[in-house]
């Protein structure tokens, strides 16, 4: 019996003590896909983005593809009532509490539709432009820059990755997740 007893309080002080408190303006997550991106992005898109309205509003919102990691997915929205679209990128991750507790967080980034225009045309230039670079037989070469609120780190390792940085969060963007992406964005957004 003192067993039994012993156990149920460890269980309930430590799902007691567990919870986090965070006002950062990230969210809990335990599972982070296409599904889930698209749910949560909703949200997202109607109280950051468009902005909560008493009037109805239509939009569209779509998933692109979701790095096999799970930790970076990406969304289009199109909303023509209010003259807005773009791209949502949804991070996923760790992160760590001030008492070092760690917790799965995610978090999303808007870029306007030009913006994410301009974010995949400069990735596609300094491909272009550094291919005998990035495509050498050293895996020690690198290259970096930042781009609105994001640092791009474009490296080789088995094919071609880019690592996002964002707001604390380090995601990869394998080359097969950011092309689709790229792709079916323009198509939806032309």
């Amino acid at each position: 019996m003192k067993k039994i007893l012993t156990i149920g309080l460890f269980l309930v002080f430590s799902l007691s003590f567990g919870q986090i408190v965070n006002n950062s303006g990230l969210y809990f997550a335990k599972e982070f896909s296409k599904e889930v991106a698209l749910y949560k992005g909703k949200d997202f898109v109607i109280t950051k983005v468009l902005g909560v309205s008493e009037e109805l509003v239509k939009f569209e919102i779509d998933p692109l593809a979701a790095a096999s990691s799970g930790e970076l997915t990406s969304l289009v929205y199109n909303c023509e009532q209010k003259n807005q679209n773009g791209l949502v990128l949804g991070f996923y991750g760790t992160r760590w509490s001030e008492d070092g507790i760690a917790y799965k967080a995610y978090a999303f980034k808007n870029l306007e539709k030009e913006k994410a225009l301009e974010l995949f045309q400069t990735i596609e230039d300094h491909l272009k432009e550094e291919s005998k670079y990035i495509n050498s037989t050293s895996v020690n070469h690198n290259m970096y820059f930042k781009f609105d609120e994001l640092t791009l780190l474009i490296y080789k390792d088995n094919g071609t990755k880019i690592r996002v940085f964002w707001n604390g969060f380090d995601s990869e963007w394998e080359n097969s997740a950011y092309n689709r992406t790229r792709r079916r964005f323009i198509r939806k957004v032309d």
